[in-house]
């Protein structure tokens, strides 16, 4: 018998719900399950939900992505950023460059093509915050590690669409004498990230003038939602990056009204179900079969850009003067890579087209491996950091 979609989504969430419960008895984050199971019950293990029901989830991670991004815009509280200073930004742009730069060397080093190690190379700059910021919530971490990663994940996909935007100017430079085409090709991703902030801060302006003249909890949740969604929304259209656009709308929003605090609140308070549904959807979605057909590549990009995401982020660490436990547990919080990475393999496919198929297949076995053991591995990290009780 083939159920509707209310059917697949209540499903989803309950064994969501079940998921976290076994979790919890082996001290695992709660991603970790919903991810877990996710894969268990989708179309590529135990089939208990379709292909075309996993599908129609797709609106779903839309929205988890805009909302993850409008809460990390929240962490960029002028009067915060003050106290951590310049550290996030230099952090960042270390972690996420010597991920790329490690990866580069290694996949040239092996003797891969020049152009595929270079795209390739470029995807590794991109980390997921989505899974970052769940197991901080769940163990309500606090200290300078959870202070600095926060803005250090908001920033991330920033610089990786930068550094994704040089690497693929310098790939498709490769064997052509076509000058203007480089030149338009590095400024296409800045182009993108400056709309992409720009759009953003007047959707925060616009969102402090409509709950600032709306009052009440339910008024005030709907207009944020709405807001969100019209980010989504006109991003695609324009096709700009969604998350800067959330998280823009959240960092100029955070810092004009004296509403954010709670509204931010409130929507808070309605996105468990939301992030339960899209792991879970991230988890169905991997298919587990490709994993053979990575070979040897896929194990030096999984371990190598760990080594580029930990080493970069001790360096700028170091640099920008960080507390000394920032430096040592810092990097191993950035192992999760998802949304972004696997929308920049899509993208490679028409870059590098006769090397697509291998990118995608490394980039979704990544996935599967980074979101499985990172959470866990941003769980110790910060209990090692004294920022999450052992008990």
């Amino acid at each position: 018998m083939d159920l509707n979609t209310f059917s697949y989504l209540a499903i989803a969430i309950i064994l969501g719900i079940l998921s976290s419960k076994v979790m919890e008895k082996i001290k695992f984050p709660n991603v970790t399950g919903y991810i877990i199971i996710g894969l268990i019950a989708g179309p590529y293990c135990l089939k208990i939900l379709s292909l075309e029901s996993v599908e129609s989830f797709s609106i779903i991670s839309d929205i988890a992505l805009g909302l993850i991004a409008f809460s990390i815009g929240s962490e960029f509280k002028l009067s915060f950023l003050k106290i951590v200073g310049k550290s996030p930004i230099i952090i960042a742009f270390f972690e996420a460059v010597c991920a790329v730069l490690v990866l580069d060397a290694v996949l040239i080093l092996t003797g891969n093509d020049v152009s595929f190690s270079l795209v390739l190379g470029a995807i590794a700059a991109a980390t997921a915050p989505a899974a970052t910021l769940m197991v901080v919530r769940q163990y309500n971490a606090k200290g300078p590690v959870t202070n600095t990663l926060l803005p250090v994940v908001a920033i991330d996909d920033a610089v990786a669409l930068m550094c994704f935007g040089i690497s693929v100017a310098l790939a498709k430079s490769i064997g052509s004498t076509g000058d203007a085409s480089m030149l338009y090709t590095l400024l296409k991703p800045l182009a993108e990230i400056l709309g992409s902030l720009i759009l953003g801060a007047a959707f925060g302006v616009i969102l402090k003038f409509f709950t600032a003249r709306y009052t009440g909890q339910g008024n005030r949740l709907s207009i944020a939602l709405a807001m969100v969604f019209l980010c989504i929304g006109v991003s695609l259209l324009l096709n700009l990056s969604q998350l800067l656009v959330c998280m823009a709308m959240g960092a100029v929003y955070t810092n004009i009204s004296k509403y954010s605090e709670e509204v931010f609140k409130y929507v808070d308070n309605i996105t468990h179900p939301i992030y339960l549904l899209f792991f879970f959807i991230s988890g169905a979605e991997l298919d587990i079969s490709l994993l053979p057909t990575v070979g040897i590549i896929g194990i030096i990009y999984i371990v190598f850009r760990v080594v580029g995401k930990v080493a970069g982020a001790a360096l700028g660490a170091k640099v920008s003067k960080a507390e000394p436990v920032v430096t040592k547990y810092l990097g191993f919080t950035l192992i999760p890579q998802a949304g972004v990475a696997i929308g920049l393999a899509g993208m490679a496919t028409s870059i590098v087209p006769e090397y697509g198929y291998k990118i995608r297949a490394i980039i979704l076995c990544a996935t599967v491996i980074y979101e499985l053991v990172g959470p866990l591995v941003t769980k110790m990290a910060l209990i090692k950091a004294g920022e999450i009780s052992k008990s």
